[in-house]
């Protein structure tokens, strides 16, 4: 949502008194918010890509505040102190933190009503904290930052998104409680195998630039719509044919040498299996018959059977409604 609080913006019937509510001071470079207003009726406080240090006390007052976005700051973990004892704005159900100079998770445990929180581009070593974090959270964002544990995620029941990636994470773990998890990115990350804990309601994994070199694991993850495995390790092709609501596969830079398991696949549209070892188109047919009038879009280049000459026109043959053949687009 973008408006503007300017008064020659504003409708001078009154029509648009809800744009007032959102107040967006994104990128005006400042330091502090003295020469600021701040409407007590704001129920979203965009202050992304300034320089602030200090939270203005100001804000503490404001009841109705929704959502309060300090992405892009200079927010250290003092800096965010004061934020635990502001019960005011307890009724807070977005709080981003993205982009600044946090050290731990702050201190968010009076937001009883918290939905999205987003702790991503820090630099915090431990999810320790996370526990007094509302368990009616419905996305959690840490990406970026420098945790070695999933830890103190456990009360998270109705969890959909977790973004753990670019951390320093090797092992999948305490993910059972998250029965409503629908998206899981944990790229780059150390992670050698795959361990969902049970959870069988996954509908986007992402394990992208890990130390897989399988993919097992994924067997009972039936909903799964989308699966990001590239750059990993991995030399074989296993575990796939359960997946029947597989959209996008991306297996690209790995180590494999044939398209296996995923005949079943029908609602495949998008294959990644750029960067590999594939060294022959003879049996790609027969790999993906279930998919062959729904794939739209396939990879193979950088691999040993893409040096063909007829190679493109062969996947085209193959694929009658391909939309798209590497970087190459079909009308």
């Amino acid at each position: 949502m973008e408006s503007s609080t300017r008064p020659d913006d504003q409708d001078p019937a009154g029509e648009n008194d809800a744009e007032s509510t959102f107040l967006d001071l994104t990128s005006c470079q400042l330091r502090d918010l003295a020469s600021v207003e701040l409407p007590p009726n704001l129920t979203e406080l965009d202050l992304t890509a300034n320089r602030l240090t200090a939270l203005d006390p100001r804000i503490s007052h404001l009841s109705n505040l929704k959502k309060l976005s300090l992405r892009q700051n200079l927010f250290n973990d003092d800096g965010v102190l004061p934020l635990s004892a502001w019960h005011s704005i307890s009724s807070l159900q977005e709080l981003v933190l993205r982009d600044n100079q946090l050290k731990t998770i702050p201190d968010v445990s009076i937001f009883k009503m918290l939905l999205v929180f987003d702790v991503s581009f820090n630099e915090i070593s431990s999810l320790d904290g996370l526990s007094k974090v509302s368990n009616a959270l419905k996305e959690l964002y840490v990406s970026k930052n420098e945790v070695t544990k999933m830890e103190e995620i456990e009360h998270f029941h109705e969890l959909q998104i977790l973004e753990l990636g670019s951390n320093k994470l090797r092992v999948m773990e305490n993910l059972q409680n998250l029965s409503l998890l629908q998206e899981l990115w944990l790229g780059r990350n150390r992670i050698r195998a795959i361990n969902l804990c049970g959870l069988k309601g996954i509908k986007k994994l992402s394990l992208q630039s890990n130390r897989l070199t399988s993919m097992a694991g994924l067997e009972e993850c039936v909903a799964l719509e989308e699966l990001y495995l590239s750059h990993n390790g991995i030399a074989k092709m296993e575990g796939l044919s359960t997946l029947i609501n597989l959209r996008v596969l991306d297996v690209s830079s790995n180590k494999l040498t044939e398209v296996n398991d995923i005949e079943n696949l029908a609602k495949l549209e998008d294959l990644w299996l750029n960067d590999n070892q594939i060294t022959s188109l003879d049996n790609i047919a027969e790999a993906v018959v279930g998919s062959k009038d729904n794939l739209t879009t396939i990879y193979l280049e950088r691999n040993p059977c893409a040096s063909s000459p007829t190679y493109i026109s062969a996947l085209r043959q193959i694929f009658p409604n391909v939309q798209q053949v590497d970087s190459e687009m079909f009308a």
